[in-house]
């Protein structure tokens, strides 16, 4: 099978990066071709296919770096309505390579829809692996500043999203967001969508809600992707939080949970808006032994997520079933994660991990402080997180389930 792989970045940059490559590889290792479609950039891995790929508009990892000129403001506001530029330079890439598939990730602000038409036209199937909430939401995370979780727009009261400022906290960003998405639901993008592969069964719920037909919904988790025999997995008394340092991610709550402990905790991770240093600031004068350890690549965190007696995933939003859990797993580690979203799914109470309730700091407190003082649950914990990942997100299940999505599409098109 060839198939074309859309994703807005072509380097990785987080969670759904780590699947576009780890999925690439599998991919090519069963045999099928497979093709990049991207946007430019410096950080981006080389490949044959990048002279088809969109000029850059910005910052490709999270905005807000770029100096913004007339050009660069009106090619961001093109991509998040229609692209000719897309159109174009995917339909060449369609018609000179001539796939069985298209596999996108994502493309909502960078790319366009214009893509999915393209393909659409050409009659060549289209898969959508859903990493959040695009459209449903036009910040696509359920989530904003002033009123915390927050689905008005799910419900269709869209001048929510103005009114609450959802987007990168702008009036004015806001609307041409939810313009650009009331104009794909009068398009009716998604009915040019042959399949959903959805990571959770929440967002799932959720996209039945917002009128995806039940029939193109697959639930397919996300899998660890595995480079030889992990180390043996070591027990030591420090608490672990791996991800992106924003608001939504609960990261006021775990740090108020370890205040005034004797508890250590290390944040490994990056704030693209200056959150970090607000979380500093509240941290001046108090007792504590929380250390921020900064940005780091996979490699780097493995030690850690080696040595940590557990891993924290404390988040506030809808949390798209985030790698974190899953690394944490594959390295016999237990999770305390919050009991919200699509967390339950992963984390089983007791059994990989504890769980507790919303922003309840004392909650968490309390379950670090138990896996302190017995360490042996979290090696019984830890255990079975890893027997999940080796019977439930494998390589190999995951390939053959998405097959099972992708195969009788392009069997459907050759008859």
């Amino acid at each position: 099978m060839k198939i074309v792989l859309v994703n807005y970045r072509y380097f990785i940059s987080g969670g759904p990066e780590r699947y576009y490559f780890n999925i690439k590889r599998i991919l090519e290792q069963e045999g099928h071709t497979v093709i990049p479609f991207s946007i430019k950039s410096p950080k981006n891995y080389e490949t044959e296919y990048d002279r088809y790929f969109l000029e850059s508009v910005d910052d490709e990892e999270y905005f807000a770096n770029t100096k913004r000129n007339a050009g660069t403001v009106l090619k961001s506001f093109t991509r998040m309505f229609w692209s000719r530029e897309a159109t174009r330079k995917f339909r060449r890439l369609l018609l000179d390579t001539r796939p069985d598939m298209v596999y996108i990730m994502q493309y909502h602000n960078k790319i366009s829809p214009s893509i999915i038409y393209t393909a659409h036209k050409l009659g060549i199937p289209v898969v959508h692996r859903i990493s959040d909430f695009q459209y449903m939401c036009p910040n696509a995370l359920f989530y904003n500043d002033r009123t915390g979780v927050c689905e008005d727009c799910l419900e269709g009261r869209r001048m929510s999203c103005i009114r609450n400022r959802c987007v990168h906290g702008s009036t004015m960003l806001s609307a041409i967001k939810a313009a650009a998405k009331a104009l794909h639901d009068t398009m009716g993008v998604t009915r040019r969508i042959d399949a959903f592969v959805v990571p959770s069964e929440f967002t799932l719920g959720k996209l039945r809600r917002y009128g995806i037909p039940a029939e193109k919904l697959r639930h397919i988790p996300t899998f660890f992707n595995q480079d030889g025999d992990l180390p043996k997995p070591i027990y030591e008394p420090f608490f672990l939080y791996v991800g992106r340092i924003e608001k939504q991610k609960g990261l006021a709550t775990l740090l108020k949970a370890f205040e005034g402990t004797g508890m250590n905790l290390k944040i490994i991770g990056f704030s693209n808006d200056g959150y970090e240093n607000t979380l500093k600031a509240s941290l001046d004068g108090k007792r504590h032994n929380i250390e921020f350890l900064g940005r780091m690549t996979f490699d780097e965190i493995s030690p850690y997520l080696n040595t940590c007696i557990a891993t924290i995933v404390p988040s506030e939003w809808y949390d798209n079933f985030p790698n974190a859990i899953l690394e944490s797993f594959a390295y016999s580690k237990p999770v305390i994660a919050t009991d919200f979203g699509s967390l339950k799914e992963l984390v089983e109470n007791n059994i990989t991990g504890y769980t507790f309730p919303y922003a309840d700091s004392d909650a968490l407190r309390e379950r670090a402080q138990y896996l302190l003082d017995n360490p042996a649950e979290a090696q019984r914990m830890g255990t079975e997180a890893r027997r999940r990942i080796e019977s439930e997100y494998s390589p190999r299940k995951h390939y053959e389930v998405l097959m099972q999505v992708l195969q009788p599409l392009t069997n459907q098109r050759s008859s």
